[in-house]
């Protein structure tokens, strides 16, 4: 379904350590823009009856049933993006705008 690499389970891991998050999970949601690429987004919330569940490290992460089929096979990482800056990403390959690691789109500015 989800792949959560170490990096981001940590993160998640540290995130829900806080007073108040322990007995909720992370939400990943899902939405398409104006362009058609998607926009995720990921929070603690309650589990509700007909979530998808699964786990990632310590952390059980859930979605809604409608985001099954976009987010399968999506990758969950952690990574510094610029020089102190850590973000979440999203590496979906059921996104229209996807592009791999190494495909010859990430040389087009050369």
């Amino acid at each position: 379904m989800i792949t959560v690499t170490d990096a981001a389970a940590r993160q998640i891991e540290i995130a829900a350590s806080d007073d108040g998050m322990k007995d909720l999970a992370l939400r990943v949601a899902v939405r398409q823009d104006d362009t058609g690429s998607l926009e995720y987004g990921i929070g603690f919330d309650e589990i509700r009856d007909d979530d998808i569940k699964f786990r990632a490290g310590n952390v059980t992460l859930v979605i809604a049933p409608a985001f099954r089929e976009v987010l399968s096979d999506m990758t969950i990482d952690y990574a510094e993006i610029e020089p102190g800056k850590f973000h979440f990403i999203f590496i979906n390959p059921n996104d229209p705008n996807h592009v791999a690691p190494g495909s010859d789109r990430d040389n087009l500015d050369s």
